[in-house]
């Protein structure tokens, strides 16, 4: 895929203001990038399950921000589906409290991925290799 400089931000809606403080930091990195999102989660509407899968495909690839959140996000959890299936480069990320939760509470589609915590020069080298 060539690079378009769109990275899809997937978060818990109840977490809407982190995904706003790392797009906040994602421009202070890198004011070429363009972060995109789903402002409403509807997982249980196909049309926007598909939806979804388009704006998704249409990146470079992912960050996820895991929080305690994350367990019952459906919405989240369809998106990182879709970048996951579409072989995007996906990064993780989670706050102090997510990165004390055990893995065997996530659900099974992130329960063995690496979550990083929640720092820029992480973000900062993801964005670097897209």
């Amino acid at each position: 895929m060539a690079s378009t400089n769109r990275v899809f931000i997937s978060f818990p809606l109840k977490d809407a203001e982190l995904k706003d403080q790392l797009i906040d930091e994602i421009k202070k990195i890198n004011e070429q990038w363009e972060c995109v999102f789903m402002p409403q989660k509807k997982s249980w509407e196909s049309a926007w399950k598909a939806e979804c899968q388009e704006v998704v495909s249409g990146c470079d690839g992912a960050i996820g921000i895991i929080t305690a959140n994350t367990i019952r996000a459906d919405g989240q959890l369809w998106e990182l589906r879709c970048a996951y299936d579409g072989q995007m480069r996906v990064l993780l990320i989670g706050d102090d409290e997510a990165c004390d939760i055990p893995a065997k509470k996530f659900p099974d589609l992130i329960r063995d991925e690496d979550i990083s915590p929640w720092d820029m020069s992480t973000v900062k080298l993801f964005l670097n290799r897209l």
